[in-house]
């Protein structure tokens, strides 16, 4: 039964990544004042089974003077990485709800800095090489604020189980009581997941298309795929542990989804960040503000105790 739950759930997911693509190529289009995709099917509906289509008949090159094991093997390392987390979906039947649910996300998103970097590297390009050494600094860099931040959370709920986040938050969201936490977190998030305005491991101006830029046919739908099922992952995690977690109710599924939408205006609103910009945000103004807190909330809670 657990074995057939996840694979019904891991078929959902890659199913909302699909339509999830057509709903970022819509608000794009229509926040440039165009229309996005509106010929395949009816508004364009069908448009991410036309390129998946696309992409996996399409011929995938091989690279003779690259490391060709771990550079296809890595895409579905990443992919297979971002399925594993949507292990945390807390349902009380027939499926995974320990009490170590945060513990293992934080084990399981270390783990995708791996995926990024053996992708560039085993490339042997140096655009994908320079994207990836970007991505994993800043992966690391922003990694360590965000896991103080949860720990924060994990202090002042007293458990490392999401059905906990879902309990306490009954009678009053967390967002109302700390908003300043919730938007380091969203900002952390964008770094994490590399998009806009933190997407350099992407930079199309600078690295054509960054790590990715040897990879076509299904590897490059792999890396695609992985991508922007984390970003649904996360927006699920924010919702959970500030907009109340009710994942009984509609709104929470409807709070889930502005929050994914929240990834792609940011990504049609802002422009690029400078590099060491984003690096004195990282460890000069995150990292000191998460600590203290950290600090601050570990003290409050003991001497309550």
């Amino acid at each position: 039964m657990f074995v057939l739950n996840f694979f019904i759930l891991a078929i959902l997911i890659l199913i909302s990544v699909a339509f999830y693509v057509v709903l970022e190529r819509k608000i794009l289009g229509y926040l440039q004042i165009r229309k996005g995709p509106f010929k395949v099917g009816f508004i364009g509906i069908l448009q991410p089974f036309s390129d998946a289509i696309k992409l996996f008949s399409k011929e995938s090159f091989f690279i003779y003077f690259g490391n060709l094991m771990i550079y296809y093997f890595m895409p579905f390392f990443s992919l297979l990485i971002s399925l594993n987390l949507w292990c945390l979906y807390p349902l009380t039947h027939n499926f995974i709800s320990f009490p170590l649910g945060v513990l293992f996300f934080v084990c399981c998103s270390s783990f995708m800095v791996y995926g990024t970097l053996l992708s560039g590297w085993s490339s042997n390009s140096i655009y994908s090489l320079i994207g990836s050494i970007r991505s994993i600094a800043q992966s690391i860099s922003y990694e360590v604020c965000l896991f103080l931040i949860l720990f924060v959370l994990i202090i002042l709920f007293d458990s490392f189980n999401l059905m906990t986040f879902f309990f306490i938050q009954n009678l009053n969201w967390f967002v109302y009581m700390n908003m300043f936490l919730f938007l380091m977190l969203m900002s952390c998030v964008l770094a994490e997941t590399n998009r806009s305005p933190f997407d350099f491991s992407e930079g199309e101006s600078e690295l054509v298309s960054g790590f990715n830029v040897e990879y076509s046919s299904f590897n490059f739908s792999f890396i695609f795929l992985s991508e922007y099922s984390n970003m649904i992952f996360m927006s699920f995690l924010m919702g959970l542990f500030f907009l109340g977690g009710n994942y009984y109710e509609f709104f929470f599924f409807l709070s889930v989804m502005i929050l994914s939408i929240l990834f792609i205006w940011i990504r049609g609103s802002l422009p690029r960040y400078r590099y060491d910009k984003l690096m004195i945000l990282c460890w000069k103004i995150y990292l000191p503000v998460s600590l203290n807190l950290f600090l601050f909330t570990f003290f409050l809670m003991m001497i309550m105790i």
